[in-house]
C-alpha cells in the first residue's frame, strides 16, 4: 500500500464527511435547493474519487509513471471539481457574485477526473 496515497485519501475522505454534514445541516437553511444540489455533488464525487485514490494505493508496488500521474490527476481534480461547486454553492451566503468567475474550473477539474481514470485503466493494462 502506498502511504502517501493512502492519506491523501483519508484527509479527502475527512472533508468530505464534514462537508456532506455541513451541507445537510448547517447549508440546508441558508441555501437553496438548486445550491443545495450543487454542494451535494461535490461532495458525491470527492467521495467517489476518495475511494478510487484508496483503490489506486493498492497498485502500490506498481510504481509507474501512470500511478503518479493518476494520483496527481485525481487529487487536483478534487481540488477544482469539487473546491470550485462548494465555493458556486455558497456564493450568496459568502456576499461574493464574482466567484462565478469559478465556474469554468469545474469542467477543467472534470477532464482531470476522466484523465485519473484512464492513467488508472492503462496501469491496470500494464500491470502483470
Amino acid at each position: 500500500m502506498n502511504k502517501r496515497i493512502i492519506t491523501t485519501a483519508a484527509i479527502f475522505g475527512a472533508i468530505a464527511v464534514i462537508c456532506g454534514a455541513f451541507g445537510a445541516h448547517a447549508l440546508k437553511a441558508v441555501l437553496l435547493p438548486r445550491q443545495l444540489e450543487v454542494w451535494q455533488t461535490g461532495v458525491q464525487y470527492q467521495f467517489y474519487h476518495v475511494f478510487a485514490l484508496l483503490f489506486l494505493s493498492t497498485f502500490s508496488r506498481v510504481k509507474t509513471g501512470l500511478i503518479n500521474a493518476a494520483f496527481y490527476l485525481f487529487t487536483f481534480g478534487i481540488v477544482l471539481f469539487s473546491g470550485s461547486l462548494y465555493l458556486l454553492a455558497c456564493r450568496d451566503i459568502l456576499k461574493m457574485p464574482g466567484l462565478s468567475v469559478v465556474g469554468p474550473v469545474t469542467p477543467i477539474g472534470g477532464l482531470l477526473f476522466i484523465a485519473g481514470w484512464v492513467s488508472l485503466a492503462l496501469a491496470a493494462l500494464k500491470n502483470k
